[in-house]
């Protein structure tokens, strides 16, 4: 395995261009332009098949389109080097040659994935999850053998399957969770797998995807990717036993894959559930039929997929005492299911609106703004979908009645409010709560008001304004909590 990967290593980058930061620019400019031609060209009905996947299935995944379109999406995606160093501007650069030599690599058996890089990052509830970092190359490979495997499963799958699936996502997972509450089956059984990317059986894997892929040449490739060995941050090397590695983008189409048997066992026994990825939310009619089903549940997930189900994070409860995808649902009596956002995500909103607030802030406000409304109109957009919220956050001690420059105490005429609003967007989404909105601005103050502004090095507390503003998609939410749409 170690020759093999240096192998694929020198065959990737032998003619790497190794000049100047012009010269490389330019490379990959000529290989973005190069590699839009080619995918382009890329037929989708030529590749995909509603029916079973015949033994010719290696020749669409070398597909000059195919691995072209691969590629942009990798480029796209950005992510950083893999163990072997490389950035996807420099795939880029060369990718005019390198496609035609990992399309014959891949026809003829030669190529072999390199090493996987961990990484690890901190979990929203404490601890650390791995992630794993392929080289690019690989992960150029893994995107065209997903573009390719993906049409023959996706009609395959439960249609209460809605994590990492194309036209699905939280929206359509907490709807379809709302309409189950709504028909009176008001408990969930909130299941949880326990370091489930850890723990996937390569065999039972491979065994599924046989049942729908003939070319055995696929299957030896999806057998190598797992097996991929990993790259500690201290430079061990584990070899690789069980699991998936996340991070590749073929591993969300895997997991897929292996749940996709659960799905249709709780479908088999008539019980109405939601999965997106690991988390499953299944909803009965009772306690007592919410403790029956996770025990059988459970049976079936420990004996016949050989996973194992995280017991601290799982319980039989009322929608609105659980966590999923951040939100809560909570029944009004009436056929109506609001829809909060979770303490969990409060508190993760508090922190990081704290930690995007410093007490030490050695650069502009101006910055500083912009970090909190990048950070928040991605958190606005994602919680839309709350119907109401209360507003708990305490108001501020300290008025803060104008704008007034750090140094010499006069108004220099910029207020947070032009900081906070230099993006044009369209009109307020009337769906976004206005406590909710509210919240994240007195949190902000919060923070802001203790900043301390460091200008030529004299540090001084400048009088913040009150009434900051913070715009998301045009909507303007101020510290007195009302919501108005901003126009254009």
């Amino acid at each position: 395995m170690k020759s093999a990967r240096n192998r694929q290593l020198s065959f990737a980058f032998a003619d790497s261009p190794m000049g100047g930061g012009d010269e490389r620019k330019s490379d990959v400019s000529d290989g973005t332009a190069w590699l839009l031609h080619r995918a382009k060209n890329r037929k989708v009905e030529d590749l995909a098949t509603s029916g079973e996947a015949d033994e010719s299935l290696m020749e669409r995944i070398a597909f000059i389109g195919n691995l072209a379109l691969a590629l942009r999406n990798v480029a796209r995606n950005k992510g950083a080097p893999g163990v072997d160093k490389r950035s996807v501007e420099e795939v880029i650069a060369v990718s005019p040659r390198l496609l035609f030599t990992l399309r014959r690599a891949l026809l003829d058996g030669g190529y072999r994935p390199g090493d996987i890089r961990r990484v690890w990052i901190p979990k929203p509830g404490g601890g650390q999850r791995g992630l794993g970092i392929p080289n690019v190359v690989d992960r150029w490979v893994q995107e065209a053998v997903r573009l390719v495997l993906e049409p023959i499963f996706e009609p395959r799958f439960h249609p209460s399957s809605l994590g990492f699936r194309p036209g699905r996502g939280a929206a359509t997972a907490i709807a379809e969770a709302k309409a189950h509450v709504a028909t009176g089956y008001e408990w969930v059984v909130d299941m949880g797998l326990s370091k489930f990317c850890d723990r996937v059986h390569h065999q039972r894997l491979l065994a599924r995807l046989g049942q729908h892929v003939a070319d055995p040449r696929v299957l030896t490739l999806v057998n190598w990717m797992l097996k991929a060995a990993v790259v500690m941050p201290d430079g061990v090397r584990i070899p690789t036993v069980e699991g998936t590695p996340q991070g590749g983008p073929l591993s969300p189409l895997l997991s897929n894959i292996v749940l996709d048997e659960l799905d249709w066992e709780l479908d088999r026994r008539g019980l109405r559930f939601v999965r997106y990825a690991d988390d499953c939310n299944i909803f009965v009619g009772s306690e007592r039929a919410g403790c029956r089903v996770m025990d059988s549940t459970r049976r079936f997930v420990e004996r016949k997929l050989r996973l194992r189900v995280n017991e601290k994070k799982s319980a039989v409860a009322r929608p609105e005492e659980r966590h999923f995808l951040g939100f809560r649902l909570r029944p009004s009596g009436d056929g109506r299911v609001a829809v909060h956002i979770s303490k969990r995500t409060k508190d993760r909103l508090d922190a990081k609106i704290r930690e995007l607030t410093p007490r030490s802030w050695g650069q502009s406000l101006t910055s500083l703004f912009e970090s909190v409304n990048s950070y928040l109109r991605g958190w606005f957009g994602y919680y839309r979908l709350c119907t109401e919220e209360e507003a708990s956050a305490p108001p501020l001690s300290t008025p803060c009645p104008a704008w007034h420059h750090p140094e010499d105490g006069r108004c220099d005429g910029v207020s947070p409010q032009r900081h906070l609003e230099e993006e044009q967007s369209a009109r307020a989404d009337p769906g976004l709560s206005q406590s909710l909105v509210s919240r994240a601005a007195d949190v902000a103050l919060r923070n802001l008001a203790e900043l301390p502004y460091v200008s030529g090095g004299l540090a001084a507390r400048p009088a913040l304004c009150r009434e900051i503003t913070i715009r998301r998609a045009g909507c303007v939410a101020h510290k007195s909590g009302s919501v108005r749409g901003a126009a254009g």
